[in-house]
């Protein structure tokens, strides 16, 4: 009897009213599914306390925190991979939509919100974050609810001479980064992070546990860069763990257009490209004060790099390759890897490797308001494209915008654009990362920073890549187009607007492999991969496919 009473108590428990139907049938549905009462302690809806703290905790984009935005109807944080099994069957027999989050930096939200208005539950992998590094095999299994600072956290305890080539931002977590490729300092070196998943274990539709040998060869290459929140749920991934010396060089070259930094930049973008593997070259652009005159404004471009190397193999090479920049020795640091992912993301010298534990991080794209989007550069800008460009920079709005230019080749050049689902790689000179941010009070006046951002995106079309116009599935942008709310035929065509920027053509192979493991699209959101439905015609696939 007890079985039944306890689910009979923890169904009234969570009775309110009439109106809450969906979340009591749903919260019925998983006390029913679950094996013991915890689960009660791992739901968190509207009418607990702490849910509001719970859904902020990891929203990373402030737009899609406010009292506007849609919000789940129960918020679920597992311990267990049966607590995830559990939620997806529950969703699936109330027609509830699921959102996925492991580090909650969906530039759209999408992780914890919904543009669509319908009635979604959050899996939170926030419970779900070990990390276990194998150095003698330079493997790693780490759970999709870990953070990439988490993540390099253990490895940098466990070896000075292992790394892994993620991103930089340590506050990412490592489900969503590694679904849609992730790239960070050691890229142009060893590939992007999704490069390196070489097993996973992911819950499909139908609640059962897979691994890379179950799931199949399509279904694995699709979760490795073809965007979260459309496969499955990720729950943990295996990683190949590369080589890396005990000590990187890294160093900031901060240059104003009176320092020549239009000429200067121009010039990187014809060879950065061409830097050796071990070095990851960017640029930052922003406003700040004139050292001249500190009421005037100017454009800055801070040329940042690391170095697989010492400071004495760095200067040489710079003299050669970029003698334009003037690097000295003076300029550069040495470091240990894991501390060189902090110095580039947030310019902290020398910071214990606890500092990558910390989930709060604050800058430009995590804990603010902001629109970014992305672009791919194939041919060199004119310069004066660039002064154009700086002249935007000098708009009201742009006073916390920024531009981040990263050089490719080396390894990217090497690896064909579909052996994996992320496609941008030989042909790209470097990828671009704009982004406006603004304070909390300016937030009833959003929209002006928004049409800044897109002004600035319109500008810059003649100069980037096209037919079409790239863009990067982690930089999310809902702007170059979203699905359809409900199942239908046009759904493809609608998906294929944003796919085919995001994809090239993996896109439709992608659509292919979700048309096999989810073909009723249980696992759905604004820019989610389609199945081709049912009620097409094998003619109709065929010529859709091909297209």
């Amino acid at each position: 009897m007890f079985p039944f009473l306890f689910v009979v108590l923890l169904s009234l428990s969570w009775r309110t009213n009439a109106s809450a139907l969906p979340v009591q049938e749903f919260l019925h549905c998983l006390s029913l599914r679950s094996q013991n009462s915890s689960i009660a302690k791992l739901v968190y809806t509207q009418n607990n306390s702490s849910y509001s703290s719970v859904l902020k905790s990891a929203a990373q984009n402030f737009r899609f925190t406010t009292p506007s935005t849609p919000t789940p109807l129960a918020i679920v944080t597992p311990l267990h991979a049966s607590h995830i099994q559990a939620a997806v069957y529950c969703c699936r027999k109330h027609g509830l939509q699921v959102r996925t989050r492991s580090g909650g930096h969906d530039f759209e939200g999408l992780s914890y919100t919904s543009a669509y208005k319908v009635p979604f539950v959050v899996i939170d992998l926030v419970n779900l974050r070990s990390v276990r590094v194998n150095v003698e095999k330079a493997t790693a299994w780490v759970e999709s609810g870990a953070t990439v600072g988490e993540l390099y956290n253990e490895i940098a305890w466990k070896s000075k001479t292992l790394a892994f080539p993620a991103g930089i931002c340590p506050t990412l977590g490592v489900g969503g980064h590694l679904s849609g490729g992730g790239y960070g300092l050691l890229f142009r070196k060893y590939g992007l992070g999704a490069d390196n998943v070489i097993d996973a274990r992911l819950i499909d539709v139908k609640g059962r546990i897979l691994v890379k040998k179950s799931m199949g060869e399509d279904l694995f290459w699709a979760i490795r860069g073809g965007g979260g929140g459309t496969f499955g749920i990720v729950l943990a991934w295996k990683l190949k763990l590369v080589a890396v010396p005990a000590n990187v060089t890294v160093f900031t070259v901060r240059k104003t257009l009176e320092q020549n930094a239009t000429k200067l930049v121009h010039r990187w973008q014809s060879i950065a490209h061409n830097f050796p593997k071990e070095m990851y070259p960017s640029i930052a652009i922003a406003r700040v004060n004139s050292n001249e005159d500190e009421e005037k404004m100017t454009i800055q471009a801070s040329f940042t790099s690391m170095f697989l190397g010492s400071i004495e193999e760095l200067i040489p090479l710079m003299e050669e390759k970029f003698p334009e920049l003037g690097l000295v020795k003076e300029d550069c640091l040495e470091m240990s890897w894991a501390e060189s992912n902090l110095y580039s993301f947030l310019y902290i010298l020398r910071s214990p490797s606890d500092t990558l534990l910390n989930r709060n991080q604050k800058s430009s794209i995590s804990k603010t308001f902001f629109k970014a989007k992305s672009d791919f550069v194939k041919q060199p800008i004119p310069e004066s494209a660039f002064e154009g460009l700086w002249s935007k920079f000098y708009e009201d709005e742009a006073k916390s915008a920024s531009m981040l230019f990263v050089g490719f080749g080396g390894k990217m050049d090497e690896i064909l654009e579909t052996e994996y689902p992320y496609p941008h790689r030989a042909g790209n000179l470097y990828t671009i990362l704009y982004t406006v941010d603004w304070e909390e009070k300016e937030n009833i006046n959003s929209e002006k920073f928004m049409s800044w951002m897109r002004r600035v995106y319109n500008y810059m079309t003649p100069y980037v890549s096209k037919s079409p116009r790239e863009a990067y599935i982690n930089y999310r942008d809902l702007d170059i187009g979203t699905n359809k709310i409900n199942n239908s035929k046009r759904s493809y065509a609608k998906a294929r607007v944003w796919g085919v920027k995001y994809f090239k053509n993996n896109f439709n192979r992608l659509v292919k492999v979700k048309t096999i493991v989810d073909p009723q699209n249980f696992f759905r959101h604004e820019q989610s991969i389609p199945p081709l439905l049912l009620l097409w015609k094998r003619s109709d696939l065929k010529n859709h496919l091909s297209s």
